[in-house]
């Protein structure tokens, strides 16, 4: 946040939900000269927190709360909020991989965890089942550009037009060239009712072992 004067605050955002309702709220939170204010953002209805996080930065950027700091020389991200909203999502043991893992692991499928299917290829699945050859991902609506929850950004859109087209294109790949390999591949979005994402996965694993 801009403080003026030449002075930047790092934010952040704060997620509270209401007991009665269970409604979630986001709030834009920063420290100036030792205090803490915050500034309610809105109302956010994701799924996971990871999606929830990232919609309150949107509105921070929408509601023009946040100015951007002139990035630190070498930085990999185009700016400050691009680097926040990426840091908000966890890439690993999301809550939506632990649960379907958790499933997995009380009808007795073992798996290998964040592994390559395909040791020459720098894509790594989720879960691989390596006998039947079978590679499950558990995608982000975010990252991924999923169809019910994406809601574009009007803050740097051509950004993150393009960064999700990306990751769409490279998903297209991943699977050409897993299944041209002879592996079976299982996209499970991270909103899928676990139990329904399991029965996908065993039902993959036992067609595939009994090729």
């Amino acid at each position: 946040m801009d403080l003026g004067e030449g002075r930047f605050a790092r934010a952040s955002v704060e997620l509270k939900v209401l007991p009665d309702t269970r409604r979630i709220r986001a709030y834009l939170r920063w420290s100036d000269g030792g205090k803490s204010p915050a500034r309610y953002l809105g109302q956010v209805e994701h799924e996971t927190r990871a999606a929830n996080l990232a919609e309150g930065w949107k509105l921070a950027w929408e509601k023009g709360l946040l100015a951007e700091e002139p990035p630190a020389e070498g930085s990999w991200a185009s700016s400050p909020s691009v680097r926040a909203v990426m840091r908000a999502n966890r890439s690993k043991d999301t809550r939506p991989e632990l649960k379907l893992r958790s499933l997995l692991h009380k009808q007795g499928l073992r798996y290998r965890v964040a592994a390559r299917p395909l040791p020459e290829l720098r894509r790594t699945a989720d879960l691989i089942f390596s006998k039947p050859k079978v590679a499950v991902f558990v995608d982000g609506c975010f990252w991924h550009g999923c169809p019910e929850h994406l809601r574009e950004s009007h803050k740097n859109a051509e950004f993150w037009r393009n960064k999700i087209e990306g990751n769409q294109a490279r998903d297209s790949e991943t699977d050409r060239l897993l299944r041209e390999a002879g592996w079976t591949v299982v996209r499970v979005w991270e909103h899928e009712d676990p139990g329904a994402a399991a029965a996908r996965v065993i039902s993959a694993v036992q067609g595939a072992s009994t090729k």
